[in-house]
């Protein structure tokens, strides 16, 4: 059987920001028909001129009633409010995608949508700690996995999509449960950036001239602006406990052992963490 064409599909993206416009950028170069809308007035007056899209709007409802598939790259509690919203926005029976870095509320929400749309959790794992529409590059899906978390209503025709859209931005396709998601990103994501928030938090400022790549590094994402991680952390608080407390065992392991000087099973123990980092971030194409 031939696989659908959605070559002329007409796509919204509700939210340009950092992985919005990201995405834009990238199914712009593949020829794909973009309608766009967020808030900020200035920085749509600035991406007016680089002709990426077939309409713009401040207002989702001007918008999405002419696409055929709804992608909601906002904060996670403005996707919730959004899919509550939609059923006034649009008329007809697009595929909605999310992007949200959590999923189980989202995909409660999607389930009380009407039965007109056809819903689809997403959610590329990408990005850096600079937000915005200004720093957003099409290359940034290159080789990264794209978690999509389908409800058992979600129909060939979405999923179809979503393997086209990803093949089309170089990001490689990853199909689970809503649960599984926020549980593994809890452990790869949600609590990296808590612990660097921490490490920075507890820097003293006057180590400055010796800060180096390796702090820079390890610090790295607590930069990105909390108003956007608190979304995060809200809907993902029970997995991003249970990892945080898992983590403090271990690093009170940590502690026992350089406090009594046990250097050999300290040692053994780096060792182990040093096996299991390469092994995880192995292969990945966005580091």
């Amino acid at each position: 059987m031939n696989e659908p064409d959605f070559s002329n599909t007409r796509i919204a993206i509700i939210g340009l920001g950092l992985m919005g416009g990201s995405l834009a950028l990238a199914l712009h170069e593949k020829g794909y028909v973009l309608l766009g809308c967020d808030q900020d007035t200035d920085m749509l007056g600035h991406i007016a001129q680089k002709n990426l899209f077939a309409g713009l709007s401040t207002v989702p409802g001007e918008v999405m009633p002419e696409a055929e598939v709804v992608i909601l790259a906002t904060p996670v509690n403005t996707i919730l409010e959004l899919i509550n919203q939609l059923p006034d926005l649009h008329p007809g029976s697009p595929i909605v995608i999310d992007l949200g870095s959590t999923k189980s509320d989202i995909l409660r929400a999607m389930k009380k949508m009407p039965g007109r749309f056809d819903p689809l959790g997403g959610h590329p794992m990408c990005g850096k700690e600079k937000p915005g529409f200004e720093n957003a590059e099409p290359g940034i899906f290159q080789g990264a996995a794209f978690a999509f978390t389908p409800l058992k209503r979600t129909s060939e025709n979405a999923r179809s999509f979503a393997e086209q859209m990803c093949a089309a931005v170089g990001a490689q396709a990853l199909w689970l449960d809503a649960e599984t998601h926020d549980r593994w990103c809890a452990a790869t994501s949600h609590l990296p950036y808590l612990v660097a928030s921490a490490l920075a938090g507890s820097t003293p400022g006057q180590v400055k001239p010796l800060a180096g790549r390796g702090f820079r590094s390890s610090t790295r994402i607590a930069a990105t602006p909390p108003e956007i991680m608190l979304d995060v952390l809200e809907t993902n608080r029970e997995s991003i406990l249970a990892q945080l407390g898992d983590f403090k065992q271990l690093l009170e392991h940590y502690e026992n052992l350089l406090s009594c000087g046990d250097y050999e099973a300290l040692k053994d123990m780096l060792a182990r963490s040093s096996v299991n980092q390469r092994e995880i971030s192995a292969n990945r194409g966005d580091e």
